[in-house]
């Protein structure tokens, strides 16, 4: 495969300093590499900015652009994307770590959503960084040895999607009007 794992992802911050002390403090990330330049390296364009990049325990890194002389919006979300679906998702071992970082993390004043079940699949909960950025804490949930059915459904869950765009029909899938129930769970 081309594409060994996540080297880094990368958004727009309001201010690096408090990026860095967040990350670093609320979150536990390395703060791992800074470079800065006056002009874009892959375009010339001039645009000073500092780059700052978090490594996490597998070796990826989320990064950061603080770029004070560029117009829009500090954070850089795209405004016609609704705020809940661009996001960091880290995952954590197991639901006991996310449930304790749900408490650590409102101890530090943060807002807290969850912890939400995605289909059994996951367990996540959701909270924002000082530029506006959703951050989603994630578990796995479900056992591995169901991995293999969620990739073989996949495409039926597409094919139903680009055919109806909404959820009405879900059970031609999921064998219910609701939620996710699959035949491997039927008893």
């Amino acid at each position: 495969m081309l594409c060994k794992k996540l080297h880094h992802a990368a958004f727009r911050c309001k201010d690096a300093a408090e990026t860095v002390k967040f990350y670093t403090e609320v979150l536990g990330l390395k703060f791992a590499h800074a470079m800065g330049e006056d002009h874009v390296p892959s375009t010339g364009k001039y645009s000073p900015h500092i780059h700052i990049f978090f490594e996490m325990e597998d070796g990826s890194n989320i990064a950061f652009f603080e770029c004070p002389q560029d117009q829009g919006e500090p954070s850089g979300r795209d405004p016609h994307t609704p705020a809940w679906v661009q996001h960091f998702a880290f995952e954590v071992e197991n639901i006991d770590t996310l449930l304790q970082a749900k408490k650590n993390l409102e101890g530090k004043g943060l807002s807290v959503v969850g912890p939400t079940n995605h289909d059994d699949f996951i367990t996540s909960i959701y909270f924002f960084d000082p530029s506006g950025h959703r951050l989603e804490l994630t578990t796995r949930t479900c056992d591995p040895a169901r991995y293999p059915e969620f990739e073989a459904e996949a495409p039926q869950v597409l094919a139903l999607w680009n055919a109806t765009h909404d959820w009405s029909q879900r059970e031609k899938v999921f064998g219910a009007k609701t939620g996710y129930v699959r035949a491997s769970q039927s008893t």
